[in-house]
């Protein structure tokens, strides 16, 4: 399925056509940028299903991760790598990484980035809490707009993305 996507980097554009010529039902708000969880939550409105935190970071050998967590869930830093197989404590991935793998700049992060990696650089994983619900917020590769998707509809365009989501229970205990 990879050659059915667009050449990169993928901009919003790309994103959403792709997406709309897969068959995903999306809808799409523009607004201000938003940098914060908190800043989100003022300005969402009534949109409906998980809202999300991205965290994109690096290991102690280099590897990087993408984490897509249901906004409100805590994440351990110390810990996480034993949930995701990372080696050793987690640091926040930097911003020219960020961009070359994700096709984003700080503020920006967001499961739909993963469009970008095409050499499957990252792993990417997903909050257990967030794919509980119906249909997930995500940004379209900018901080300002959302786009709201059926979370059946972001896992099977992480397959097609050639990433398969490493599914992890947040609140477990490590």
């Amino acid at each position: 399925m990879l050659e059915n996507l667009p050449p990169v980097p993928v901009n919003q554009t790309a994103l959403l056509a792709y997406l709309d010529g897969s068959g995903f039902k999306t809808k799409t708000v523009t607004h201000p940028p938003l940098f914060t969880v908190g800043e989100s939550q003022e300005l969402r409105g009534e949109l409906e299903g998980g809202h999300t935190k991205n965290l994109f970071l690096k290991d102690k050998k280099g590897r990087y991760f993408l984490l897509t967590a249901q906004e409100d869930s805590t994440v351990n830093l110390k810990t996480l790598h034993k949930l995701l197989g990372g080696s050793g404590r987690f640091s926040f991935g930097n911003a020219d990484m960020m961009l070359e793998l994700l096709g984003v700049t700080p503020g920006a992060v967001t499961a739909l980035g993963i469009i970008n990696d095409r050499e499957n650089k990252l792993t990417f994983a997903m909050d257990k809490r967030l794919i509980e619900h119906d249909k997930i917020n995500c940004h379209p590769l900018t901080n300002e707009a959302t786009t709201t998707l059926l979370t059946r509809d972001l896992l099977e365009f992480a397959l097609a993305c050639n990433h398969e989501p490493m599914i992890v229970d947040l609140n477990g205990e490590v």
